[in-house]
Formats: C-alpha cells, structure tokens, sequence
C-alpha cells in the first residue's frame, strides 16, 4: 500500500482479493441492510468495493487485529438507519480495529453518507491502525441529532506510523445532546476525535467540520503528532480546532465562529492544550459572533509560533490569549482586527517562557470600555517589535500595557484613542525607535509609580511622558 504520509492514493494492485459487494449479494437500492454481506466478506488482505448506488446499515461493521483491508466507493451512498432502528451499539458503521487489537493499512474513500433523515447521526468511521491509514473523499450529509458519537475517530497506534485523512466532510454538525433522544452523553457529538490511543503521525487535508457540541476536530492524546492542512473547520464548542499531543500543527486552514447552535458556553476557534511544539501558519479566524477566544494558547503548550495569520474578532473575549504556565510563544508577521472591547492580546503568567510578538499589524474600531489596552502583558521577558498598532475607537482605547519586567518595545507605531504605551508597576523596560500618538491629546507615554528603570531612545512622543515615579 501506499505510504499514508503521501498523497498518493492506494489501488486495486495491493489487495490478493477484490469483491464487488453487489455481486456478493449487497442491495445497491436501499432497502435491505448490507451489514451481513459486509460482515461475511470482510476479510484480510481484501478490497471491497461498493458500485454506484445507496446501502444501507443497520448495525455495526467490527474488524480486528487484521492486515491490509480497503473499503470503497464508486458513486456509493451509505444510509446508516435512525438512532431508534440501528442495532444495540447504536455507535458506528465500521470499527477497523481496536486499541489492544489493531488494524494494519486500512485504506476507506469515496463514500457519501446520508444521515438526513430524523434522528440518524452515527461513526462512519473508527480506524485504530499501526501504520498505512488513508481516508478521502467521505461527505457527510445531514445535521447529527442522534445523539451518539460524532462521524470519526482516528488512532495511529504505533509511534512509527502514519495516517492521511483527506477531504473528510460534515459541514452539517452536530446538535446539542438535550434536543436528541440520546440522554447519556454530555454535550453530544464530536466532529472528528484522536484519543489517548494516538501515537504516531496523522495529517488532516482540506476536511470540513461544521458545529458540533463537543470540540470539532478534537485531537487529546498526550503523545502523537497532528498536522491539519487547509479545510474550513466552524462553530463548535469547546473549539473548532483542539489540539494537544507531542507536536501539532495547522496550516493554510480557515476557522470560523458565526453562530451557536451547539448551546455552547464558550466557542474557541483554536485552543493549543499541551505539547512540545505548536505551530499555526497561513490560516485565517474570523468570529463575527464571538464566544471564546480565537485563539488560546494552554498551560502545558511549551512552545508555539504563529506567523502569517490573520484574526478578526467582534465580541467581548481576547483575539489572542496566552494563559499562564503556557510556554514561549512567537507570533509573527500578522494581523489582528479587533472590533469589540477586548484584548488583542491577554499574555498571562510572570515568567514561564517569554512572547515575542515581531512585525505584527493591530487595527479595528474596538473601544476602550471596559477593556482599554489592545495588548496587555503581565509576563516578564517580552518582546514587542515591528508592531503598527492603530486603535481609534471610543472610550480611552489605549495600546499597550507591561506590568512585569524585562521588556524591549521598538520599530514601532502606535496611534490610539487614548495614552499609547503604559508602564505599570514594570521594571528594566526598553522602549526604542518607536512613535506614539494619542488622538484624544494624552500622554504618549504613561509611566506609573512602582516602576523602575525605563529606558527610551530615539522615539517620538508628541504627546509627551507621563512619568509618575
């Protein structure tokens, strides 16, 4: 088989055994389940393929510590039946191994599946394979109101191995598990989970998850490495993208947060948990409907760096927020649009790695009621550099604020509402070739008493210094 990390797709070549599932009896037109036929021609080493037209499934399709099987279709349809008629797991299609019996090179693509119908939501996929996992083209149709588990769960057991799932699809989501008949769960659905299980490398291509109640693409192992290129991920609670593992990454994607229909308390449309490295590049958030942060970086996330992004945000909650015990983070080369009063930046935490933020553009109508600095910074050993922040909007909206020590601000713009640049309570600051205006005639400058030892040369302060040491 192909290897999973490529983009290559796996043929006909590699299986010693191809069944054409009509010709082994399936019902291609709906009306009789195939779980049986699937069920007695499963096999190692074999292909099954499915022609154009619907099958549906009633129960659970369940293959273990197996080498080597693909499951696919050609113009194939399959119709999972309700939450009230599926058999007793009322869990998943297909279960391609398990955590203490795994599968090896599993290979499923080219399904539509259509959960249209009342209450019908169900696993299209669990795959729990060492090595050789290759998953596309699966488009799900139809919102998730059965209550159970979400369309997918994907594990690459051995450390060595790999997986690519590309192009999986549920723009639909999910809902709230109090309006389905499922009362057992909390919340309800997750679009796509790794667990605990997790171990080796999987990347996530061009997927699409619409809202789900429970995390969107949910990845919350501790070991194991997950790379999301491209794909549109939106509206779920506690985040579109959740991430935690050894090393993680998101890439070219787009998340969005415009609406609430999961009943969630707080929508992230990224949150980085724990790991040895994050990285976020070349993606863009926009919440136009804020509940949460866009991006929220976890005590246990040792280092991060974000470049050539672009936030933008409405509500009340922080664009950006490093939580104290998070580690280093580097943001860089991008831009938050702010428009609501909040925080571009909250940075939590006196010292347990330092931020830098370098050549990063900050702009929007955001007011200064009742959140006034656009960056506020309570961390020791920040960075500050190449920053154009541009803050106009009412009530005393003001830039940034250092209230910890050990800080270097240069090559920088700032034109806000209000004063500028504040120094509270903060030592061995250094501000350098900088300029800061402020539109209502304040200070550029405002430096308050229990600071110490601020440096600044060749800036441009035509509002002045406020110093009140």
């Amino acid at each position: 088989m192909a290897s999973a990390s490529t983009d290559a797709s796996a043929s006909e070549d590699d299986y010693s055994n191809v069944v054409d599932m009509v010709e082994a009896g399936a019902d291609p037109n709906g009306n009789e389940s195939v779980t049986p036929v699937i069920r007695e021609n499963i096999a190692e080493d074999t292909l099954l393929r499915f022609p154009e037209g619907e099958y549906y499934m009633d129960d659970q399709v369940r293959f273990t510590g197996f080498n080597n099987v693909g499951i696919v279709g050609n113009g194939a349809t399959l119709v999972p039946a309700d939450y009230h008629t599926f058999g007793s797991s009322r869990a998943r299609l297909f279960r391609l191994g398990t955590s203490d019996r795994p599968g090896g090179s599993v290979w499923f693509e080219g399904f539509e599946v259509d959960q249209t119908a009342s209450d019908t939501g169900i696993r299209v996929i669990s795959a729990e394979v060492t090595d050789e996992l290759v998953v596309r083209d699966i488009f799900v149709h139809g919102v998730h109101d059965s209550g159970t588990w979400g369309p997918a769960l994907f594990n690459i057991t051995d450390p060595d191995g790999s997986g690519i799932v590309d192009c999986f699809h549920a723009f639909d989501g999910a809902v709230h598990v109090d309006d389905t008949p499922n009362g057992g769960r909390w919340r309800g659905a997750t679009g796509i989970i790794l667990n605990d299980n997790h171990q080796g490398d999987i990347r996530f291509k061009d997927c699409i998850l619409g809202g789900f109640p429970d995390n969107g693409l949910y990845a919350s192992g501790d070991n194991g490495r997950i790379d999301v290129e491209g794909g549109w991920y939106e509206n779920s609670a506690t985040a579109s993208i959740r991430l935690s593992g050894n090393e993680g990454s998101i890439e070219d994607a787009i998340i969005a947060v415009d609406e609430n229909s999961v009943q969630a308390e707080g929508q992230h449309a990224i949150r980085l948990d724990h790991a040895d490295q994050f990285t976020v590049s070349n993606v863009t958030v926009d919440i136009p409907q804020q509940n949460g942060e866009a991006i929220r970086i976890m005590q246990g996330a040792e280092s991060t760096t974000i470049s050539n992004t672009r936030v933008s945000v409405e509500g009340q909650s922080a664009a950006v927020r490093v939580d104290s015990g998070a580690g280093e983070v580097d943001f860089v080369n991008s831009e938050v649009e702010i428009n609501g009063s909040s925080y571009a930046f909250r940075i939590l935490g006196d010292s347990p790695g330092a931020v830098s933020l370098k050549d990063v553009n900050i702009l929007g109508s955001a007011s200064g009621s009742p959140i006034q600095p656009a960056i506020f910074c309570e961390r020791n050993n920040c960075q500050f550099e190449g920053l154009s922040v541009e803050q106009l909007g009412d009530g005393r909206r003001r830039g940034l604020e250092v209230r910890g020590s050990d800080y270097l601000i240069a090559d920088s713009e700032f034109e806000t509402s209000h004063v500028p640049l504040t120094v509270h309570n903060a030592s061995d600051v250094t501000i350098e070739n900088t300029t800061a205006e402020a539109a209502d005639g304040g200070n550029s400058v405002r430096i308050q008493s229990g600071s110490s030892s601020v440096t600044m040369e060749n800036n441009e302060f035509p509002d002045g210094v406020d110093d009140r040491r």
